[in-house]
């Protein structure tokens, strides 16, 4: 490489773009250009000096964010600076984070044979506790339809298969059936004339457990809900506990109440302290009145006095749909809580256990939130259940869709149950239904950082595998080990941000089959062109709600509508948070380029963008000049008025054609190929930070689809001070260069990684992809 903007290809730097941004404009707080245009520059590396992760920025601003822990290294050849210096050399086997499955057990979801007794059959367990001797008491998930089965508590030890030992069974030892003897249920049962008043599935529905000091359980149920009292034999000693929010419509009294609690909203998950003398009862679903739909109410219960005592807490969900499912305390005030979907298998978007501390809270109210293990990919470098199944090899994921329990241990393991979907669509293997499973997990063990190059941006997430802009396909680009997901920002008509390629919905989702929105769909002006369709600022952020998104390209991503149907349309929050509550597989936080669309049309309707956005950010506490956060538009204006109102980074996107609308629109006639040259470029730079340049602009192709030779847009990108990233790279011959493509079949996959290892050697930092597991597998060798 000349020394024009890039230096040789062995040059490389530790901290993915969207960080040294971030941290650039943190310690500068100016735009422009943070690089001497005139000065020529190259790098070189020692081989005994260690080659860092992702991210080469031979130019220029080598910064990151020290405290995280990880550090840029860079050897300048030729050229002199008393600033800033020397950054310490990175360990080429850095550790991060990555859960790893020690152990697994599985029970039949079907008798053994016909003479097995009732006990023996179980669909899966809402809940458990350990004894500390290698058995839990665990309570069943129970069947809705099977009204009259009794209610119990099971006493099972697994014999945990683990590396090279075990069976992997679970054996039933014993179990206690729930009765009423003393008559403290104040309402009818199912057996009130039974020996004991047994006590059914009719009567109550119990999904959490906790076990006291002295021996005996506390149950939270979903019906009424109750807390209830059980002695060590299972009987009720107490009247159960009505919640202070109110009742639900299966109540048993149904009473001229209405319903503030949701059906199947109960308290699915009760956490426990040490002594046993406070509980944490939390509601699964939100309340009935609730605006807030991903709000969720902790509330504290006094188990001696037997009463609540008015104290609460706000936790939120990833997505108003998520359930919350098991809570533990581990620390007086540390609680870990289990999230998840209602989704299993490839199409489960949501497992997870995060950590919050009940005297800390975010911007909003809600408790602050930390992830602790996505389930959906657990480090199984053992192969644990290899074979058995959907999602068994390595990585292992526990995406069964009634992932129940959670189980903290003394030694920081954790053990999590789920069971047999009782809606009937089994998860491991088709057409059979899933065992009871457990499998214990060690929440803090790492894997060394993988060495791959370049940034890798997730184009509305991993869309080649997903219907793009949801955050089915935003969590599984995480999963592939994106640095950065990129959400493209509309507005509803309420002016909520949500995420969708454009503003028209009617081919991304199922909106035509809804009769009630027939008469939405008109004819606009939007950007100069005429666009009939369905727009989200006719619609409330309620009513998109009721859409289900679709693939927006069927005829070349067939598989990708199995998918359709599924999932909503996420806000542009839900995506933020995603982000702010993941890891990459760096150990770093997710990055997030939001792309506004079509903001100079929103502003013409009275809706302008940068308000809506900055909020947004701002309510995730991502719009510090440190939050690993840039802005990116097709239009300049905004990006204008944006450089005023915000220190997260910006980003200026190049179409290989036309012109900015917001130029159009103002008789500019400057064009996008104007931008491109050092001239424009070096405009850019007193706005932005970065430029996002169409793949033709840095190489452009031949009448037959082949590439020719780099232009000098990277070269004078880089001498402006700007980052480089390329759009977009996907793996569909029909998206390829000739060069690069495979078979005549324009939907067949073609070679993509050498598509990007030819953009990475003309000097692109980093780039869109459909694909982000394809671009995070690349290793640093360019040659």
């Amino acid at each position: 490489m000349d020394g024009s903007g890039r230096g040789a290809l062995t040059g490389h730097v530790a901290a993915t773009w969207i960080y040294a941004l971030s941290a650039s404009r943190a310690m500068t707080e100016n735009r422009g250009p943070r690089l001497d245009p005139g000065v020529a520059m190259s790098f070189s590396v020692s081989p005994s000096r260690p080659i860092p992760r992702r991210g080469r920025r031979p130019y220029g601003r080598l910064l990151l964010v020290l405290a995280m822990g990880l550090a840029l290294s860079a050897t300048p050849v030729g050229v002199t600076r008393a600033e800033p210096p020397a950054e310490p050399v990175p360990d080429p086997g850095r550790q991060v984070s990555l859960p790893r499955l020690v152990a697994r057990a599985t029970m039949p979801a079907a008798p053994a044979s016909p003479d097995s007794p009732p006990a023996a059959v179980i669909p899966g367990f809402s809940a458990a506790v350990a004894r500390g001797d290698g058995t839990f008491w665990a309570l069943p998930d129970q069947d809705p339809s099977a009204k009259g089965d009794p209610l119990r508590i099971h006493l099972i030890r697994p014999a945990w298969e683990r590396a090279g030992s075990g069976t992997g069974e679970v054996e039933v030892l014993r179990h206690l059936t729930l009765s009423d003897p003393y008559e403290e249920i104040p309402f009818p049962i199912a057996r009130d004339r039974s020996r004991n008043r047994l006590l059914t599935a009719a009567d109550l529905d119990p999904e959490s457990l906790q076990r006291m000091p002295d021996g005996t359980f506390w149950i939270g149920d979903e019906r009424g809900p109750f807390l209830v009292h059980l002695d060590r034999r299972g009987q009720v000693i107490s009247t159960p506990v009505a919640s202070p929010l109110g009742r639900s419509p299966q109540h048993p009294d149904p009473g001229d109440d209405p319903a503030t609690i949701r059906t199947g909203g109960g308290i699915a998950a009760l956490a426990a302290s040490a002594d046993g003398r406070l509980l944490y009862p939390v509601l699964e679903k939100p309340l009935v009145a609730e605006e807030d739909g991903r709000r969720r109410v902790i509330a504290e219960f006094d188990a001696r006095l037997e009463e609540y005592t008015g104290r609460t807490w706000d936790y939120r969900v990833d997505t108003d749909s998520n359930l919350v499912v098991d809570a533990q305390l581990v620390g007086r005030r540390t609680m870990l809580v289990l999230e998840r979907d209602d989704f299993g298998g490839e199409t489960a978007v949501s497992k997870r256990v995060y950590r919050v501390d009940l005297s800390r809270t975010d911007r909003s109210g809600m408790l602050a939130k930390t992830l602790v293990v996505d389930l959906l990919k657990l480090d199984n470098p053992d192969r644990l259940a290899d074979g058995d199944g959907w999602g068994t090899g390595d990585p292992f994921s526990f995406g069964l869709r009634s992932v129940e329990a959670l189980v903290p241990l003394p030694d920081g393991h954790l053990v999590l149950a789920g069971g047999t979907d009782l809606s009937g669509t089994p998860t491991r293997r088709a057409g059979v239904p899933d065992d009871p499973e457990l499998i214990m997990i060690d929440p803090d063990a790492t894997v060394t950082a993988r060495e791959a190059e370049g940034t890798v941006i997730a184009h509305r997430g991993a869309s080649g595998y997903r219907p793009e802009h949801t955050l089915a396909a935003y969590a599984l680009a995480i999963r592939q080990c994106a640095d950065v997901i990129e959400p493209d920002v509309v507005l509803t008509k309420d002016g909520v941000p949500v995420a969708r390629h454009e503003n028209e919905i009617g081919g991304t989702t199922d909106v035509a089959t809804h009769p009630e929105f027939a008469n939405r769909r008109v004819r606009k002006i939007i950007d100069g062109e005429s666009v009939r369709g369905w727009f989200t600022e006719d619609f409330t952020l309620a009513e998109l709600r009721t859409l289900r998104t679709r693939e927006r390209i069927p005829e070349v991503r067939p598989a990708n509508t199995a998918f359709n149907g599924r999932y909503p349309i996420p806000t542009l929050a839900e995506v933020l948070d995603l982000a702010r509550h993941s890891r990459t597989c760096d150990g770093l936080p997710v990055g997030v380029t939001p792309e506004t669309k079509h903001p100079t049309y929103f502003a013409g309707i009275g809706q302008p963008m940068e308000t809506p956005l900055l909020d947004a950010l701002a309510a995730a506490d991502l719009d510090s000049a440190d939050s690993p956060v840039i802005i990116q538009s097709f239009e300049v204006g905004n990006l204008r008025r944006l450089n005023g109102l915000t220190s997260v980074g910006l980003s200026q996107l190049v179409n290989c054609s036309g012109a900015p609308y917001d130029f159009e629109a103002a008789g500019d006639p400057r064009t996008y190929a104007t931008m491109a040259t050092a001239a424009g470029l070096a405009e850019i730079a007193e706005y932005a930070d970065a430029v996002g340049l169409c793949k033709n602009v840095m190489i452009p192709r031949t009448s037959q689809g082949f590439l020719r030779q780099p232009t000098r847009a990277v070269a004078d990108a880089h001498a402006a001070g700007l980052t480089v990233i390329g759009w977009t790279f996907r793996r569909e011959n029909s998206f390829l260069p000739a060069d690069f493509r495979k078979g005549t079949d324009p939907a067949a996959a073609g070679d993509l990684e050498a598509e990007i290892r030819t953009f990475l050697a003309a000097g692109m930092d980093g780039y869109f992809t459909d694909n982000p597991d394809i671009g995070s597998e690349l290793d640093l060798d360019l040659t």
